[in-house]
């Protein structure tokens, strides 16, 4: 069939968490499109955990993939901050909290249980292309073509990389950016993406220790180890910040023996006042040693090639944002697009139309990423003592604050989540903070009493006043006692 023949087609290279949800987003809208994704299956043995919030839950519900993901997992329970040697020192009800505030806690499972999900609850799985890496990208008059390693070529007029942090999608962009515009993709831009951080990542067997649904964090100087417990599951990531940072296209291959030397060196490390890293390791189903890279994109497209989840923007895993942004990212483009198509009654958008959906996709994005990016970092950085003040923050400012605050101040990230515009929300639980999109009534309605971090945007200065007010407070009354454990550690 000719290009002028064909409807509209979408051809999205990676299938992984973004390219699966571009799928169900595509598919709900009624677009064509193909998924190619290099693996032989979409579910591979790889990974750890991926952890869901509200914002993230509600984009599922919509994609009739909720129910399935609830059924594979318990909403945790505790959030643990311990000490170097295991002690603990913060005991937080957050994933209450969270439930209360919006009708959906956190949910955690296994990367590939979610991944072999979202497969399962497509409609139609025809769209997905498994052992179908790509070999080149080219843009042409009216469309685009994809190569295939195996020499098969796919016709389409769009392509959308969600291939990953070392995305080749975007390496392709780069070169047709360049090469329209001398100059425009600089040395800076490629060298955004930045490594500072490894981890130890691994799945083990539930681990009586670990208790069965609470996320425990070890603090410690340049290190943290993060473990999450399910009845069954128990996922961690023991992160390291790394001798030397570097940048792409730099890329870490560690080998097993590299993550096995590792784990020995801090086999010794508490992770509760009964257990030490060693024995999780010891009990790992699988582990590996990954780079931790971070950093958001200052271009997300160019002609007919757009990018979406890590290739365009990458965190840390600390408080858990990746995998939710990635979410978000492809339902906010796909959103963009049914709108084009729907209002500008033509089958086949042209260049110029499909570059203006691409800028107001990455005009809805960008900023906000780049606040995920920040707050990503800021509790890496704190639940690694990275520096003195980050030490600081972990023992003295956090666990002075109220027992929600911590809730009500991810609640400022959740409540701004985008959704599906046009799939329906119906059934979807409801909490004390509404959505954005929700009505302004029900939202003002639903704020009272809720705290001073949900009521309207707080600027992390003011959030920082307050912390050290309270710890002005405290250290006046219970000085003693502080100090002596801040001593100790």
């Amino acid at each position: 069939m000719s290009d002028s023949k064909r409807s509209f087609r979408v051809i999205v290279v990676g299938g992984g968490v973004v390219g699966l949800t571009a799928s169900h987003c595509l598919q709900k809208a009624g677009i064509d499109h193909v998924v190619l994704e290099k693996r032989a299956v979409v579910a591979p043995p790889e990974g750890a955990s991926i952890a869901l919030y509200a914002h993230g839950s509600r984009i599922l519900h919509q994609l009739g993939c909720l129910e399935a993901v609830e059924k594979a997992c318990v909403p945790g329970r505790n959030w643990l901050t311990r000490g170097p040697d295991g002690k603990k020192y913060m005991d937080n009800g957050y994933f209450q909290h969270l439930q209360d505030n919006h009708g959906s806690s956190l949910l955690v499972l296994e990367r590939r249980e979610f991944l072999q999900i979202l497969y399962d609850q497509l409609p139609d799985k025809t769209y997905i292309k498994t052992s179908s890496g790509v070999k080149d990208v080219k843009t042409v008059a009216g469309g685009v073509v994809v190569t295939l390693l195996n020499g098969d070529i796919e016709r389409g007029d769009m392509v959308v990389g969600c291939d990953g942090v070392y995305s080749l999608v975007r390496s392709f962009m780069w070169d047709e950016a360049n090469r329209a515009v001398p100059g425009l993709i600089t040395v800076k831009e490629k060298t955004t993406i930045k490594t500072r951080w490894k981890s130890l990542i691994g799945v083990a067997p539930n681990i009586p220790e670990l208790g069965d649904l609470d996320v425990t964090v070890v603090n410690n100087t340049g290190r943290s180890l993060l473990a999450l417990s399910q009845p069954d599951r128990a996922y961690f990531f023991f992160i390291f910040r790394v001798d030397e940072p570097f940048t792409w296209p730099k890329r870490a291959n560690y080998t097993e023996k590299d993550a096995e030397d590792l784990a020995q060196q801090f086999a010794d490390q508490p992770v509760s006042d009964t257990l030490v890293f060693g024995e999780l390791w010891k009990r790992r189903i699988r582990g590996a040693l990954v780079p931790l890279e971070e950093g958001v994109l200052s271009h997300w497209h160019h002609g007919r090639i757009v990018l979406a989840g890590d290739s365009a923007h990458k965190v840390t895993p600390n408080i858990a944002l990746g995998g939710n942004s990635g979410i978000e990212s492809v339902v906010v483009l796909c959103n963009h697009l049914q709108r084009m198509l729907q209002d500008g009654g033509v089958a086949k958008p042209t260049d110029a139309a499909l570059d203006a959906v691409f800028a107001a996709y990455q005009s809805e994005r960008l900023k906000r990423m780049q606040n995920i990016l920040a707050v990503s970092s800021l509790i890496t950085k704190v639940q690694a003592w990275d520096t003195p003040w980050h030490r600081f923050m972990s023992i003295w400012v956090l666990p002075l604050q109220a027992d929600r605050t911590t809730a009500d101040q991810m609640g400022e990230i959740i409540r701004k989540g985008p959704k599906l515009e046009y799939v329906d929300l119906k059934g979807f639980p409801k909490g004390r903070i509404p959505f954005d999109d929700e009505k302004a009534g029900e939202r003002e309605r639903g704020l009272k009493g809720v705290g001073i971090a949900a009521s309207k945007p707080i600027s992390s200065v003011l959030l920082l006043l307050r912390s050290l007010g309270a710890l002005l407070a405290f250290l006046l009354v219970w000085h003693g006692t502080r100090l002596a454990f801040a001593a100790n550690v």
